[in-house]
């Protein structure tokens, strides 16, 4: 017990002076912190410079909201408890796997430091994204997952921002899951990762921006604004009850599993979920919200 104690505390102790040296140093491409900041002001810019619902006000509603939970979500929780835990439960699977003589090592298929970049960064991109679109699948399928998942399509107007509000818990589940795969993998390292978070915020912020684009030909491998507001769809279609477009940064997934909707133009689609008004409006109420929430509907469905 000591041993996991003394981690928790390592734990915080480093993701404080890690998180000190992002604010004041500027000199590393891979900044976390700024590279948010970065992509989030370029699409913010694109979505000012190519409206797709030009009525929509510059700072739409929950605007505020959005952007505390972006450096919340990114960061703060980060802080408070998902490095504490992740490394914590790290530490406790290996010795599990331990007590009978195995370690990760044991799973690992193959080392990514042996394959050429371009060709390791991409096994794991697709290995993250895949997992993660089942992930996404599985928090509008089963109730108590669906309702964590409530906060990300109580957004009511879409905007980049709309991106990173989630629940706390929701990166916990997407964590948890992709523990095993990215360890089978082994071997990146922080600059590998860096590069495809960066991506990863650029398609998801885009996915969520007031822009009317789908990439022509590219709609088929990439996720975009055209088809992810959709997945936000109030009234799901016919037959469809957990949703449709579950696409992370990749649409290939739902084209190639046939989750993929698109109708028509759904630029002025009523966008959330049924009684989406009497959810609560504010980041505590939203947080609490699964611990008092009851089992959904079947939810109102177009012919």
């Amino acid at each position: 017990m000591e041993k996991y104690l003394d981690l928790i505390l390592k734990s915080y102790s480093g993701y404080w002076n890690y998180l000190k040296y992002e604010l004041i140093d500027l000199n590393h491409w891979d900044n976390f912190f700024y590279g948010l900041i970065l992509i989030s002001v370029l699409v913010w810019i694109l979505e000012i410079a190519f409206p797709w619902r030009k009525e929509q006000a510059l700072f739409r509603k929950d605007f505020w909201l959005d952007t505390f939970y972006m450096f919340f979500n990114f960061f703060l929780l980060n802080l408070i408890i998902l490095i504490a835990l992740s490394n914590t439960v790290a530490e406790l699977f290996n010795d599990v796997l331990g007590l009978v003589g195995l370690s990760l090592s044991s799973f690992q298929l193959f080392n990514v430091n042996e394959l050429p970049k371009w060709l390791g960064l991409f096994i794991l991109f697709i290995v993250s994204d895949f997992v993660q679109w089942n992930t996404h699948r599985l928090l509008h399928r089963f109730d108590w997952l669906w309702n964590f998942h409530k906060v990300h399509h109580s957004i009511k107007e879409m905007g980049f921002a709309g991106h990173l509000r989630y629940h706390w818990m929701e990166p916990v589940v997407y964590k948890s899951i992709l523990y095993i795969p990215l360890a089978i993998i082994g071997g990146f390292d922080a600059q590998d990762v860096a590069i495809i978070y960066f991506f990863n915020i650029a398609i998801g912020h885009l996915n969520h921006a007031n822009l009317g684009w789908d990439y022509g030909i590219l709609k088929y491998i990439f996720n975009n604004p055209k088809m992810h507001i959709w997945h936000h769809v109030k009234e799901l279609p016919k037959g469809e009850r957990f949703g449709v477009n579950f696409g992370i940064t990749l649409s290939l997934w739902d084209y190639l599993f046939k989750t993929d909707y698109i109708p028509h133009n759904g630029r002025d689609i009523a966008i959330g979920f049924e009684d989406d008004d009497s959810f609560p409006q504010d980041f505590i109420g939203q947080s609490m919200y699964p611990a008092f929430s009851k089992k959904r509907k079947t939810p109102p469905s177009k012919s």
